[in-house]
């Protein structure tokens, strides 16, 4: 059943739009709902590390980490609440009226936020604990990414991909186990890059951003104040976590990105270029990919000093801010391509 009075994404618009007084008007909206999430974000985000702290979720430091990192043990973490109410309150009193397709990013939003959390308590609950089973973690995401890929295609009637010179294609009913595996597999590369201070987060404006301007350029203007109201969320969130951190995201903010970045991208119907726009987290994740299937062939050998791939440069002698920076710029070209490549 397709939902009646729902701003319908990509499939309902051309793939380029003149841009006109108004879609102008709609920009200077969505930047300042950005500012306002902004403000909000640091508004709160003193009053959370206080609290963090008093109830002691700190973060945990792997031992076989690079060395510099142990400085970091105790530092809060669940810092991704901040971002995840930003943008939900911001979304749900500014951004839903009339878009009502903006529910799902809500439901993505607190569905996982709260795995996240959960799952990030669960390791500072206890000197022993080690939080989510992993397989129990992954279930979970899975079937939130199923419910997510539903309603797009089912309740968004979405079934199309917007492939670069040659234009919009239908999929079909394949549409449905593409979408769940994006979204699945996004959240987790995300998470895979939360390892030093700013990388995840400064990468996620860029992408966000990203798809605000794809999103604007087709006159998407609810996709628009969605992405920017992200982006000024995560400044706000990058306020606490520039080096060195006083707040990391967790699986709270990692996950509920990555997921929420997904189904962004779906909106637009520029998600075949998710891996373009989002380059640095699909090279994080491959990185863990080798180096796994690299130890497993060679018995014991290793690719790279360390995985993922930001630790393997602080191995090599970089620092943690030439690491986030030198990450920041290939994500900054990524996002350019991305664009280029959503405009041809």
């Amino acid at each position: 059943m397709i939902l009646t009075n729902v701003s319908l994404p990509f499939d309902t618009l051309v793939t380029r739009s003149q841009i006109h007084p108004s879609s102008i008007q709609e920009m200077t909206y969505s930047l300042m709902l950005s500012a306002l999430a902004f403000v909000i974000g640091l508004l709160i985000g003193g009053p959370l590390i206080r609290l963090l702290q008093k109830l002691q979720i700190g973060k945990r430091i792997r031992s076989d980490g690079p060395s510099s990192h142990q400085a970091k043990a105790g530092t809060p973490t669940m810092g991704g609440i901040m971002i995840a109410f930003a943008v939900f309150v911001v979304t749900a009193s500014f951004n839903l009226l009339g878009h009502w397709s903006m529910l799902l990013p809500l439901a993505v939003i607190a569905s996982c936020g709260t795995l996240g959390a959960v799952d990030d308590y669960l390791n500072v609950s206890r000197p022993s604990a080690k939080g989510m089973a992993a397989s129990f973690k992954f279930g979970w995401l899975v079937v939130i990414a199923v419910v997510a890929a539903f309603s797009l295609h089912f309740v968004l009637d979405l079934t199309s991909i917007y492939v670069p010179f040659i234009g919009k294609v239908n999929i079909g009913n394949w549409y449905l186990p593409i979408a769940a595996f994006a979204i699945v597999a996004m959240a987790n590369a995300v998470n895979l890059s939360d390892g030093l201070d700013t990388l995840a987060g400064g990468s996620s404006v860029v992408a966000f951003a990203a798809y605000g301007i794809i999103a604007f350029l087709q006159g998407q203007d609810y996709v628009v104040a969605l992405s920017f109201t992200v982006v000024g969320a995560i400044l706000a969130f990058l306020w606490f976590n520039a080096h060195p951190a006083r707040l990391f995201m967790g699986d709270t903010g990692s996950l509920m990105l990555g997921a929420l970045l997904a189904v962004t991208a779906f909106l637009t119907g520029q998600w075949l270029l998710l891996p373009v726009v989002g380059g640095v987290f699909v090279v994080e994740t491959l990185s863990v990919m080798l180096q796994v299937l690299f130890f497993k062939l060679t018995r014991g050998k290793r690719l790279l000093k360390m995985a993922p791939l930001h630790h393997h440069f602080e191995l090599l002698g970089w620092s943690e801010t030439q690491v986030t920076m030198r990450f920041y710029l290939v994500g900054i070209v990524c996002a350019m391509a991305g664009i280029a490549l959503a405009l041809s």
